[in-house]
């Protein structure tokens, strides 16, 4: 019996500590705000599928990056050549410095970062060099 508990300790620890905050505790979850930008892909079927395809298995050391920097969500939506990203991020985010911590993670977050450039292209009403751009929400429908 001893032994199943010191073998159950670690995770019943891990629970408590994980579901259990002090009554006192000060503690507050940063409030959440969605942000979407889009981007188009490049003209070339063969480069759009790469990118969708390096996609399907996204370089962990990327994901950790993400997690790392605070990122909450990321969600890729797709349409022809037009990507559309959602993310969710602590509201009064600094999205540029989330950017470079998740780059600062692992050189392959830099890397990743180098290689998707080269299958986007900013869409139509961005300057010359932008790919990303966030679009503004002009209606919600909220019940």
């Amino acid at each position: 019996m001893k032994k199943i508990f010191l073998q159950l300790a670690p995770v019943i620890f891990a629970c408590f500590f994980i579901m259990c905050k002090p009554a006192n505790s000060d503690y507050k979850e940063p409030e959440l705000v969605e942000k979407v930008f889009v981007v188009n892909t490049v003209d070339n079927n063969k480069k759009l599928n790469e990118y969708l395809a390096y996609h399907k298995q996204i370089w962990p050391e990327v994901e950790a990056g993400f997690k790392k920097a605070g990122y909450k969500s990321i969600t890729l939506y797709r349409f022809n050549d037009l990507i559309v990203m959602v993310i969710i991020v602590p509201k009064g985010a600094d999205l540029n410095v989330m950017g470079r911590l998740a780059e600062s993670y692992s050189p392959r977050c830099a890397e990743w970062n180098k290689l998707m450039n080269t299958y986007q292209k900013g869409v139509n009403g961005t300057v010359e060099g932008q790919k990303w751009v966030e679009v503004i929400p002009f209606y919600k429908f909220k019940q």
